[in-house]
């Protein structure tokens, strides 16, 4: 092969088609909040890599600490030895939630530390049912498959699906049976429902755990009202029903805490990690109360890759960035300057029913408001919208069951200056796309 074979960049038709794309941009590098293409154009990335890049592209001092240990050990399995940066990260990440004492468990995706949950939970308890809410997603295994009911796509072309898993109404304010309403006052019946489950489906005493996302991710960005994870976390203590919360997109300052559960002061049984722990390495993993960790036996559950050397080198690299440069409160103060900013554009658009979020996890949803009861899902106006916006230079995403949210994720380090330049191209994209 030529050296200029070498260097010229593929076909895209080499990546399959199961990939369904957001841009069909080629990427030179990124900085910050921005991505750079071979060409040199500059994009506003308010996608993050889907919530990954919290402390922004290429950090220099996660980048840093990645170079320094690739130049030492690129690989140290955990059942054959001990690493410095994975000791430093187990010692850590315990410290990050308040409660337990907790132990921490490394893997390396989201949906291995899903799994990883679940396989705890039931062999902690004894128990064999988990159940999850409707609208959350868990991820693609086959066991977070079938936890997850966020979007048809994401399950429907792989039936059948592990067993023992239960669905029940999450408290979706906007779009309640009575209609949409305030969540500070919350009339939904999920609790009823909750109730109505144990009732015709699975005895409490046969459950496991019951698994939730403290603010929906694919589902729609949507948050919870005040009274739910306190009242849930009530309800699974009265059964002896494990609680998991499910923090790979909400995790490591995201929503304006730590941990989103924060908000509510409510203090999981075991909280699954990923997506920002490591800046975009992969790498993930469970907290659990440190009793529930010692009901596996030795050899019960592992892997090859988990708490990969370098990656916990980029994680902890990240964990100083986060706290050295006051990211979590960077993203508590942006997520207010752009949540008041998209309610400002809301209040102009009756097309777009909801703006919501909280921290840097935003959204607005659209509808046909002269259809219907005007929540009537509108997904090609959602599609023209992210379009628009793209050809602005700013990349969102999208999310919900009928795909009509654009949901925006900025890296925590984002400007005031970057947040208003967005709404910007937001409002200039919303009056486009109606055009």
């Amino acid at each position: 092969m030529t050296t200029q074979a070498r260097t010229a960049l593929p076909d895209h038709s080499v990546v399959p088609a199961v990939w369904g794309r957001i841009t069909n941009l080629d990427i030179d590098r990124g900085e910050g909040s921005w991505l750079i293409t071979r060409d040199g154009e500059r994009y506003l990335d308010y996608s993050s890599g889907i919530g990954v890049a919290n402390t922004g592209h290429a950090h220099p001092r996660v980048a840093a600490a990645v170079a320094a240990q690739a130049q030492k050990l690129l690989h140290g399995q955990q059942n054959i030895l001990y690493h410095e940066p994975g000791l430093r990260l187990y010692e850590r990440l315990p410290g990050l939630l308040p409660g337990g004492p907790y132990q921490a468990f490394l893997s390396n995706s989201g949906a291995e530390a899903i799994e990883a949950s679940v396989k705890l939970a039931r062999v902690a308890t004894g128990r064999p049912a988990i159940i999850a809410f409707r609208y959350g997603y868990h991820g693609r295994t086959a066991q977070t498959m079938a936890l997850t009911t966020a979007k048809d796509v994401y399950r429907a072309a792989f039936e059948p699906l592990p067993g023992s898993v239960y669905h029940t109404a999450y408290p979706y304010c906007y779009r309640a049976s009575g209609g949409a309403h305030d969540p500070a006052a919350c009339t939904c019946d999920w609790e009823e429902q909750l109730d109505l489950t144990f009732h015709q489906f699975i005895y409490p005493d046969q459950v496991a755990a019951v698994i939730i996302e403290p603010v929906l991710g694919e589902g729609g960005y949507i948050v919870p009202p005040p009274q739910f994870l306190p009242r849930l976390r009530e309800i699974t203590r009265q059964h002896g029903i494990l609680l998991i919360a499910d923090e790979v997109q909400t995790g490591f300052g995201r929503t304006g805490e730590m941990f989103a559960v924060r908000h509510w002061d409510v203090e999981p049984d075991i909280l699954v990690m990923a997506k920002g722990i490591a800046s975009g390495l992969p790498l993930s993993g469970i907290l659990a109360r440190r009793e529930l960790m010692t009901r596996w036996r030795p050899g019960s559950h592992g892997g090859t890759y988990g708490g990969n050397v370098v990656s916990c080198a980029a994680a902890n690299a990240t964990l100083d960035v986060i706290e050295d440069e006051g990211l979590v409160a960077n993203a508590r103060e942006r997520g207010a300057q752009f949540l008041t900013g998209l309610q400002a554009i809301k209040r102009r658009y009756r097309s777009i029913g909801d703006a919501r979020g909280l921290g840097l996890m935003l959204a607005i949803e659209l509808v046909k408001p002269d259809e219907g009861d005007g929540r009537v899902p509108d997904p090609d106006l959602t599609k023209r919208i992210q379009a628009e916006a793209l050809a602005r230079k700013l990349i969102v995403l999208t999310a919900g069951t009928y795909v009509n949210v654009i949901r925006i994720i900025p890296s925590l380090v984002t400007t005031a200056d970057e947040v208003d330049l967005a709404l910007s191209i937001l409002d200039e994209a919303v009056e486009a796309a109606h055009a």
